[in-house]
């Protein structure tokens, strides 16, 4: 059953168009992940699809008596009544079934004071009320608004602080946590990880991966995607397409895609230029008439079944190279504490050893004193006992997760910048800026004026200039989309230096880091393995000493919007099986065909390019019409 269901839906800001003929649904226990580019028009979808804008054009079904939860990127006006306390506006939540609790006090009340030969009708009133009020968790929403708080990063002490005293990131929080406790049957989160460190994001993994309602999610934390979601939507370029399963299926399935549409256009195109060619030569030649045929059967290819070129996003196109190598010691700590109080320092370390080439992932809660490291190992501040080696060699390069250590001139434009930084010709400068998406125009824009991404992105530039053979980035793809990520990221791995992260980009930390710093309870343990092994080893840690790493799901309340019965969802597993085996099938002989066509066209076989064309068409309007019945079957 589809919770809400787009048709055609398109929107505009006064003569531009953000995107166009939008057709999708959101089924009942799909969990969807929104991506896109920054600008893309995502979170003004999410409004629509709620209800809170409009589109330009289209419309949008909503299921009758639909409860949808809406999170914000900034919830600063989230809550109407802000001289609430944070534990007060949760327990708004839960309204209805404190009445009851009342009412079966009450009860309680009133059966005590009455003969107990006299209260049958009663007590058997108070007996179906208190089985449907424990069965409703009536005895279980103030552990669990309890948990969900602490979980999110709320002390006890804070419970009983009022919303409007909260700061914004604080009030996101709050908000969340609001939404888990309600258990919408659609929850739309707009970058719901903002605000989080590792632990809480794990613990929301956890908390979605048992939800019973449908999730709509826009993340920029392609980690956290690839835990929660089965099914990704990309927004691009004013379209959507729908791709299967998680982040990183849908990684690979666009890359296909874009293969495959690519080489469709290129055979076109050739078929093209050689009846171009033919009809130039043979238009006023003996063999006018066929040229005549095939410049009608070319004009209505291009009026009918023209393929465009596949576009792919703009994306960061860097090359980094130190040229100077640095010493195999690259740091080394001992007796190590860190802080600004020898009475009370924010951690102590267990000795680190890091060498050349090597990538160290330092990871923990916000506040734990990660960035207070690494201005101590850079010498901006001193250790409050023990000592920091660096080795020889080096050429450090840092960038600073508020992008403040690299010096930018509010006043100057995005191109004076870079060559305030960088004596170079201003066409070389501009060539350089624009693999980092700085073109035409944009160059001119005020360093000022730059959005938190843009103002990452040119920090970036100059910092990649630089001749550094170390790199420490603190929060490297803080306010960048996931183009830029996935950019990034193969940058570093090409990086052929030393690389020390501070980053809660799991997915970032997953494919590069050598050895994981891991900072908690004022404490900083390394681990000498890659990230999926951390893991593994705090899981054994944790079981030893007896504790839980994540928690269980908390919402286990009846589902009113059951689509099927075990028999009928075993039959549509079935059915979903059955076509995901047509359409292996009938891939395998678009591609079969594909090839032949390849063949043939080199050859100027005409007649059987336009048989293994015309079959080719047939089974592309075949693979579609299954496709759209995979995804229907799919949405239940």
């Amino acid at each position: 059953m589809a919770l809400v269901t787009a048709n055609k839906v398109s929107k505009s800001f006064g003569a531009e168009d953000i995107f166009w003929d939008i057709t999708a649904s959101v089924p009942h226990g799909s969990r969807i992940a929104l991506v896109g580019p920054n600008g893309a028009g995502k979170t003004t979808l999410l409004r629509i699809l709620v209800g809170l804008d409009s589109p330009s054009g289209g419309g949008v079904h909503r299921a009758r008596n639909l409860a949808a939860g809406y999170l914000p990127q900034e919830a600063e006006n989230a809550f109407d009544e802000p001289d609430q306390t944070i534990w007060q506006a949760m327990m708004a939540v839960f309204a209805e079934l404190r009445l009851r609790e009342s009412n079966l006090r009450e009860m309680e009340r009133q059966m005590a004071l009455l003969p107990e030969d006299g209260a049958g009708d009663l007590l058997e009133r108070y007996g179906t009320a208190l089985d449907r009020f424990e069965h409703d968790g009536g005895y279980r929403y103030e552990q669990d608004t309890r948990q969900v708080l602490q979980a999110l990063g709320f002390a006890p002490q804070d419970y009983e602080m009022p919303i409007a005293h909260l700061s914004g990131g604080q009030k996101t929080r709050a908000l969340l946590a609001r939404l888990l406790l309600l258990a919408p049957d659609l929850l739309v989160l707009d970058e719901p990880t903002n605000h989080l460190d590792i632990k809480a994001i794990e613990w929301l993994e956890n908390q979605l991966a048992g939800w019973q309602g449908a999730l709509l999610i826009v993340s920029h934390d392609r980690y956290f995607l690839d835990k929660v979601v089965n099914r990704v939507w990309e927004l691009n370029l004013g379209e959507l397409e729908v791709y299967r399963g998680n982040y990183s299926a849908y990684l690979l399935q666009r890359q296909e895609r874009y293969q495959r549409r690519l080489t469709e256009y290129q055979q076109q195109q050739a078929l093209i230029s050689r009846e171009e060619d033919f009809i130039r030569r043979n238009i006023s030649g003996q063999r006018t008439r066929e040229a005549q045929g095939r410049l009608k059967r070319l004009e209505r290819l291009k009026r009918d079944n023209l393929i465009l070129s596949p576009v792919q996003n703009r994306r960061l196109s860097i090359r980094y190279q130190a040229t100077r190598r640095s010493g195999e010691l690259v740091l080394r700590t001992h007796g190590l504490a860190v802080g600004f109080a020898p009475e009370s320092p924010l951690f102590t370390a267990q000795d680190i050893v890091l060498r050349r080439a090597e990538c160290a992932a330092l990871i923990g809660p916000n506040g734990a004193g990660k960035t207070t490291f690494l201005r101590t190992i850079l010498g901006h501040q001193p250790p409050l006992s023990g000592e920091v080696r660096l080795g020889a060699s080096l050429q450090i390069g840092y960038l600073a997760q508020t992008r403040d250590e690299i010096d930018l001139a509010a006043n100057r434009s995005v191109l004076d910048e870079f060559l305030a930084h960088f004596a170079t010709l201003t066409s070389e400068a501009r060539d350089y800026l624009a693999r980092f998406l700085f073109s035409g125009d944009d160059v001119h824009k005020s360093v000022q004026a730059l959005s938190g991404g843009e103002r990452g992105r040119l920090a970036l530039a100059l910092l990649m200039r630089q001749d550094a053979n170390v790199l420490l980035l603190d929060e490297p793809t803080n306010h960048l989309d996931i183009p830029a990520q996935e950019v990034l990221e193969r940058v570093l791995d090409q990086f052929q230096g030393t690389l020390l992260l501070v980053s809660h980009d799991r997915y970032l930390v997953s494919r590069l880091a050598t050895q994981i710093w891991h900072l908690d309870d004022r404490r900083l343990g390394v681990y000498p393995c890659t990230y999926q092994e951390f893991l593994v080893a705090r899981e054994r840690e944790a079981a030893e000493r007896g504790e839980m790493t994540a928690t269980r799901g908390l919402w286990r309340r009846p589902d009113r919007w059951q689509a099927v019965k075990a028999e009928e969802a075993r039959r549509a597993a079935k059915e979903l099986e059955n076509l995901e085996q047509t359409i292996e099938r009938l891939e395998a002989r678009l591609a079969a065909l594909a090839a032949g066509l390849e063949v043939s066209s080199a050859g100027q076989e005409f007649d059987k390019v336009r048989q293994l064309g015309l079959e080719y068409q047939a089974v592309e309007a075949d693979l579609e019409l299954h496709l759209a019945e995979w995804e229907k079957a799919a949405d239940g």
